[in-house]
This record gives C-alpha cells, sequence and structure tokens, in this order.
C-alpha cells in the first residue's frame, strides 16, 4: 500500500482521471487511513484537499470520531471538520 504522502505528492501534476485513480485508490486503502488523512486535510490545500476531504467522505463514518477530534484540537479547522460530518451523515445544512 503507498503512502498517503506518496499518492498526495502524485496528485500535483495529475490530470482529472488520474485524480480520481488516486482518490479511489486512498478509498481502498480503507479506514486505516483516516486518521493520516485528517491530519493532511488539515495542512494540504488546492487539488490535495479536495481528493482527501471526498475519500473521507466516501469512507463514511469511519471517518467522523477522527474529524470531531481534530474540530475539538484545532479551532480553526472546526468548520470544514463540521462540513463533513454532515455530508457523511447526510445531513442537510440548514
Amino acid at each position: 500500500m503507498e503512502k498517503v504522502t506518496e499518492i498526495l505528492t502524485e496528485l500535483e501534476n495529475a490530470d482529472n482521471t488520474t485524480k480520481n485513480e488516486l482518490e479511489n485508490k486512498l478509498v481502498n486503502c480503507g479506514s486505516s487511513i483516516v486518521p493520516q488523512l485528517v491530519d493532511q486535510l488539515q495542512v494540504v490545500r488546492g487539488v490535495k484537499r479536495g481528493v482527501v476531504a471526498m475519500t473521507l467522505i466516501r469512507i463514511g463514518d469511519a471517518s467522523i470520531k477522527y474529524l470531531e477530534k481534530a474540530a475539538h484540537d484545532n479551532k480553526d479547522f472546526e468548520w470544514v471538520a463540521e462540513y463533513l460530518i454532515r455530508e457523511i451523515k447526510g445531513d442537510i445544512a440548514a
């Protein structure tokens, strides 16, 4: 299994097809990579951030407790975590 950081590095010059393949590769790694993804989501920007966020949403419920912890520990990240948790739960934003 490729490390999360290696896959994210590949995203830097990826076209849309490659971006989708890399996102699928991350999703296929499963919930074991969620802690790394949540950490990365707090530091990466641009395409990388979008792919990490979508991966967490696609992994689903396993992401929630790590997002909640990150929101608690990093108040600047709180709104991002809350948004992703709503997406995972399928809640409609009020």
